[in-house]
């Protein structure tokens, strides 16, 4: 992850920017309508430039953001000082029942298909009974990786995507798909702790 990282960390003021053009009207409807239904703090894992913890912490949710890339969590703070932000990643999910709700918002679209799965279980050892996570990912064919704009990414099925989601302990509540002109497929799937 470090080749990501440094990927990141090059580009993180022009990526920055890029998310303050996009209309993420509908991603933030399905991201807000997830967190209310959270109950405990959530955890915005891989938040980047903090947007999304932002605009979580401004409906009165208890948040905090993670990201591994330092130059992501600087902006963040600078731009959000009202809400938390560290340095960290799915790896630095120690401690078992810390928050009611996961945000991992295409938080895992960089890492190789072998390692999604140890990523879900550490997510969700990471959350009590009923906890819950909202992922975002490329929709696709299942470990197809391809030239994103920073680094290369993977796309998933929802279908594998929620076949390894059910095989690390979730139980998927669920799905959704997206379809926009000249983008590639998106989707997302909200899951639960049994």
């Amino acid at each position: 992850m470090s080749g990501v990282r440094e990927a990141y960390a090059a580009r993180a003021g022009e990526y920055a920017a890029f998310i303050d053009g996009l209309d993420l009207t509908a991603d933030s409807t399905w991201i807000e309508t997830w967190a209310r239904s959270v109950r405990g703090p959530l955890l915005d894992l891989g938040c980047g430039p903090g947007h999304w913890s932002a605009r979580l912490a401004a409906q009165g949710h208890d948040v905090r953001g993670v990201d591994p890339t330092r130059e992501f969590i600087d902006l963040a703070r600078a731009r959000h000082p009202e809400v938390r932000f560290d340095v960290g990643g799915v790896e630095d999910l120690a401690g078992r029942h810390r928050y009611g709700g996961i945000l991992a918002w295409y938080s895992l679209i960089h890492l190789a298909p072998g390692q999604v799965g140890g990523a879900l279980t550490q997510m969700h050892e990471a959350l009590p009974p009923g906890g819950s996570v909202l992922l975002g990912f490329f929709d696709g064919p299942h470990g197809a990786a391809f030239d994103h704009a920073v680094t290369t990414a993977y796309t998933w099925s929802a279908v594998t995507m929620a076949a390894e989601l059910s095989h690390s302990g979730w139980r998927i509540s669920r799905v959704q798909h997206r379809q926009e002109a000249h983008t590639r497929p998106h989707a997302s799937i909200a899951a639960v702790t049994d």
